[in-house]
């Protein structure tokens, strides 16, 4: 884990006291891709597979930790991220631990993002999620969400 893993997961950890409850951990963060693990043990439901809500909040958490992580990046301080919208999709279940995928959008798209919030001092960003059981790279959960960033 680097150190911006470690950083990550001590805000979540702190600031989103659920993250410590559902055993969240941050795998890595690396060429602009954020994955968070998501333990089957503290999130199963009746039927044995990760509950949906726990899912929808690894992903949401994905994006907003990969958003926090790339402001980071560019030195972008003092901002509020909050989750607008999010719409989720569950064609599989996860049935082992989860890793939570989210990976950067493209570099245009992240561009104007950022003119926006030095122009306006609001702007907002549509991220995807994806959710993968471990040792697998078949989406079972996809997610898409848009972030607004604030100051």
């Amino acid at each position: 884990m680097n150190s911006d893993s470690r950083h990550l997961e001590s805000v979540l950890h702190r600031d989103i006291p659920l993250t410590r409850d559902m055993g969240l951990k941050v795998l890595d963060w690396q060429s602009q891709q954020l994955r968070l693990q998501l333990p089957l043990a503290a999130n199963f439901n009746h039927k044995s597979t990760m509950f949906g809500g726990s899912l929808y909040c690894g992903a949401v958490l994905a994006g907003w930790g990969w958003l926090h992580l790339r402001l980071r990046e560019e030195g972008v301080e003092g901002g509020h991220i909050v989750i607008q919208e999010g719409r989720i999709n569950y064609p599989l279940p996860v049935t082992r631990d989860g890793i939570a995928i989210c990976a950067a959008p493209s570099a245009a798209v992240w561009k104007k993002f950022l003119t926006m919030y030095q122009r306006y001092g609001r702007a907002r960003l549509t991220l995807h999620t994806r959710v993968v059981n471990v040792d697998s790279d078949e989406d079972a959960v996809t997610f898409t969400g848009q972030y607004v960033l604030h100051r």
